[in-house]
């Protein structure tokens, strides 16, 4: 029998090349770039070169042409090495580019996928202030005037928004249909009227920017709407469904490089005459560790490959990501702990694995949230009412 988590040969051979890149090009720069909170800009042409900032792009775009899956091992990829690397990849296929690929008219694929694969990192502009589980409580407005749409209003949390060109801003352009007057809109960095405003200072996470969006007379054409008018809610459902498997990804490989630096060190470090790791009160944390590892591997590699085959996976999604950050931050805190006084201090990665663990159960969709959701499907595939 086959297991959900076997690659084939060319999986592998992506997912290895990953790796291999973050370990030869992101490593040596990880400690640096969490101390100053930002991303070191020389890491972006060499993923762009890479491959993995258009993963999913059709190739006549200058993409990949890869599947949704391999956009998840990327993800998971980068995560074993550096988890703000890894959202920074994941909002660029699971979100923006999975957006504009699946909404956007012809006119705006060739404008934007070829951009999206070869030069411009995007974000994805849904949360505000007062706007973040309840993701449609927006204030942001925008108006029809003339030739363009005008748009004003802030937006809060945006990933990738240091770095990025192109900015999916969610706004609502009639507030008396509620959700339904709700529309995407493709926002270039230098319209008229669009600023990028504070940088969040983070617990973990710190070198991926997430800022504050400001839109003061934000001039958009009127071609740049993404999708209908008033369809804004459905795109933005639609794409964090699948996003959220590329979040579970991202705390599967957070968990996987915590783990795998610890049980080395463990495996070094002799206390009492033998290895730290041969005792058995350890052995069966770090053995209920790799089950658990390997439980999140099969959820989300389950998940993105149902999304691949156009299979309902809306519930595998929501279940992914719910267990795969409860995953990375229990291992990442029981890694601290087996490598002890030294894990605790900055000289080693284990104490920015444990910081950047807990974002998973937050951004995306909190643990709540997909507990929320996948009680309803529940419900539903059981005949009963909500």
């Amino acid at each position: 029998m086959t297991s959900l988590t076997q690659l084939s040969p060319d999986e592998k051979m992506f997912r290895d090349a990953v790796i291999g890149f973050a370990r030869d090009r992101v490593a040596p720069r990880v400690a640096s770039m969490d101390h100053h909170g930002a991303l070191d800009k020389e890491l972006l042409p060499d993923l762009f070169d890479l491959g993995v900032m258009g993963i999913e792009v059709p190739e006549q775009y200058g993409g990949a042409g890869s599947s949704f899956f391999n956009a998840a091992l990327a993800v998971e990829g980068f995560a074993t090495i550096d988890p703000s690397v890894s959202v920074l990849v994941d909002v660029q296929n699971t979100l923006v580019a999975n957006a504009v690929i699946r909404w956007a008219d012809d006119a705006q694929k060739e404008r934007y996928l070829p951009k999206l694969a070869r030069e411009w990192v995007g974000s994805y502009a849904l949360s505000e202030a007062g706007s973040g589980s309840d993701a449609f409580a927006l204030a942001a407005r925008a108006e029809k005037k003339g030739d363009k749409w005008v748009l004003n209003g802030r937006k809060l949390w945006i990933t990738n928004a240091n770095e990025s060109s192109l900015f999916i801003v969610f706004a609502n352009v009639d507030p008396s249909k509620g959700y339904k007057g709700i529309t995407a809109f493709l926002v270039e960095r230098d319209f008229p009227g669009f600023s990028v405003g504070k940088k969040e200072d983070k617990l973990g996470i710190r070198a991926s920017s997430t800022c504050e969006l400001i839109l003061e007379d934000c001039e958009v054409p009127l071609g740049n709407v993404l999708g209908e008018v008033g369809k804004g809610y459905k795109i933005a459902i639609e794409t964090l469904n699948e996003g959220r498997i590329g979040i579970g990804a991202q705390m599967l490989g957070l968990a996987q490089g915590a783990f795998d630096y610890a049980m080395k060190y463990i495996h070094e470090r002799k206390q009492f005459g033998q290895v730290i790791g041969n005792f058995q009160g350890v052995q069966f944390q770090y053995a209920r560790c790799a089950v658990e590892i390997e439980s999140a591997r099969l959820m989300v590699y389950n998940a993105a490959r149902l999304k691949d085959a156009g299979q309902p996976f809306i519930k595998e999604a929501a279940m992914a990501k719910l267990h795969a950050s409860e995953v990375a931050e229990r291992v990442a805190s029981l890694c601290v702990e087996f490598v002890g006084g030294v894990g605790f201090t900055k000289d080693y990665p284990l104490e920015k694995f444990f910081r950047d663990a807990k974002i998973g159960k937050i951004y995306e969709g909190t643990s709540n949230m997909q507990l929320q959701t996948i009680a309803k499907l529940l419900q539903a595939e059981y005949g009963f009412k909500g």
